[in-house]
């Protein structure tokens, strides 16, 4: 596996842009009409660590060969990625608040040809982390130190493609891949174990050849800068597999927990209360 060097960030400073990503999510949700604050919430302190402290990429040249790639494969919680990007600089912030409008550049999925820093499309769930194999597998023969990673739900983990993925990427032997599962509890439908059980997923990576690391606290941000350095940049030759446990709706409190905010609209009284509670939590 490739060790990259972190960047220097602290760990106010990753709390200071999870809150922005909860932020942004509230005010594009606003703009659009409806939007995913549950999943985009719970992958807050995932997202922050990956881009402000461990992945190596250049907003100035999206398109860099040895770049770090990002799959969303849950990519309906794109509107959590978004603000990240924009505030990065691949693209200019303005564009934010064109969110979902007539010709904006960014949907409700990302679209990787409008969208600079999207390394590619969603639509249905359990397609990224095949492409992320391909793309794993294209670095490694070619001997870029460039990893990927790919984030998708724990309802993902019903997709038979994911585990089809998972057979290749261990066959292979890309320890430039790392996979993360947010496991937030909560999808459209309700419980996803209750939908399909796919637990214990722990034993279901480790048999399909993968390397686990179960990141208990998903928003405690020391765990989580351990878990994805030792993803990132652990020895060893297998691809990894993050486990986060996480709370859909996490930093404002009635959306906690529940399936019901996975996809949903505040009015004006619930939207005052939501941005209090973001900027008055602590959370990471």
């Amino acid at each position: 596996m490739s060790s990259r060097a972190l960047k220097n960030v602290t760990r106010e400073d990753l709390k200071d842009k999870a809150r922005l990503i909860r932020r942004e999510t509230v005010r594009l949700t606003d703009i659009c009409g409806s939007g995913h604050y549950g999943s985009s919430f719970s992958m807050a302190e995932l997202v922050a660590a990956l881009y402000y402290q461990f992945m190596h990429v250049r907003p100035d040249d999206p398109k860099w060969d040895d770049r770090d790639r990002f799959l969303l494969g849950k990519g309906h919680a794109a509107i959590g990625l978004y603000p990240v990007l924009a505030d990065l600089g691949f693209f200019p912030q303005s564009w934010l608040d064109s969110y979902t409008r007539l010709h904006s550049p960014l949907g409700d999925h990302p679209d990787v040809k409008k969208v600079p820093g999207a390394d590619f499309s969603s639509g249905s769930i359990g397609h990224n982390l095949s492409v992320s194999v391909g793309m794993a597998l294209g670095l490694q023969r070619k001997g870029s130190p460039g990893r990927v990673i790919c984030m998708m739900g724990d309802g993902e983990q019903t997709e038979g493609q994911i585990w089809e993925a998972a057979i290749s990427g261990a066959h292979w032997d890309l320890s430039n891949l790392i996979g993360i599962v947010d496991i937030n509890g909560a999808g459209s439908d309700g419980d996803p174990q209750a939908t399909m059980a796919t637990e214990p997923l722990v034993d279901k990576w480790r048999a399909f050849g993968w390397d686990v690391i179960v990141l208990e606290d998903g928003h405690d941000l020391e765990q989580v800068q351990d878990a994805l350095n030792r993803a990132l940049n652990g020895p060893g030759d297998k691809p990894r597999c993050v486990l986060a446990y996480t709370v859909a709706g996490k930093g404002v409190s009635f959306m906690e927990g529940t399936w019901q905010w996975h996809l949903g609209f505040l009015g004006p009284k619930d939207l005052e209360r939501a941005y209090a509670e973001i900027e008055a939590g602590d959370i990471g």
